[in-house]
C-alpha cells in the first residue's frame, strides 16, 4: 500500500476548507455549529496523523469525518434543547441562494447525498464509502433527493406566480 508524500497541515487544510466548511454548513443549517465541525475535524486530523493511500482517499476521511462529527452534534443531548439561527452563507447569485434554501427543506440524508454529488462532483461509490451505503442506494437517494427538489421548487415557482 502506497502512502502519499508528507504535507503540511497548513496545506492540508487550505485544501480541505471549503469542502469541510460547505457540507457542515449544508447539514446543521449554523455558521457558528459548522465552524465548531470545522475544528473539531482538523483537530482531529492533527491528533491522529492518519496516512493515506490517495487524495480520493484522504478528502472521503475528510467528508466522512466531518458528517459523523454532525451526526454526533445532531445526537447530543445539548442540541435536541436548542434551536438554531436561520443564517445563511455567502452565495454568488440570487438563484444559488434560492436554491439553497430549498435544499435545506430535504431531510439530512438526501441534503448529504446531493451536496457530495453536485458539490464536491463525488461518484456514487465514494458518497457511498462516506455515508455507509451502497452506491445502489446513493443513487435511489439521489433519485428521491432529485424528485423532492424537483416538487420543491415547483410548488415554489406556483406559488410565486
Amino acid at each position: 500500500m502506497s502512502k502519499l508524500p508528507p504535507r503540511s497541515d497548513e496545506e492540508i487544510v487550505a485544501e480541505y476548507a471549503p469542502s469541510v466548511y460547505r457540507l457542515a454548513f449544508a447539514q446543521l443549517r449554523s455558521r457558528a455549529d459548522a465552524e465548531d465541525i470545522f475544528q473539531e475535524v482538523f483537530l482531529r486530523y492533527v491528533d491522529r496523523s492518519p496516512r493515506f493511500e490517495s487524495r480520493e482517499h484522504e478528502k472521503a476521511w475528510f467528508l466522512r469525518v466531518t458528517l459523523n462529527c454532525c451526526r454526533d452534534l445532531w445526537r447530543s443531548p445539548w442540541r435536541r434543547k436548542h434551536v438554531p439561527l436561520e443564517e445563511d452563507l455567502p452565495f454568488q447569485a440570487q438563484e444559488e441562494w434560492e436554491l439553497h434554501q430549498e435544499l435545506l427543506k430535504l431531510p439530512k440524508k438526501y441534503r448529504a447525498v446531493l451536496h457530495l454529488f453536485y458539490w464536491e462532483d463525488m461518484s456514487t461509490q465514494e458518497i457511498g464509502k462516506i455515508v455507509g451505503c451502497s452506491p445502489a442506494a446513493v443513487r435511489q437517494r439521489l433519485t428521491r433527493a432529485r424528485a423532492m427538489m424537483k416538487d420543491l421548487l415547483t410548488k415554489e415557482e406556483l406559488q410565486n406566480v
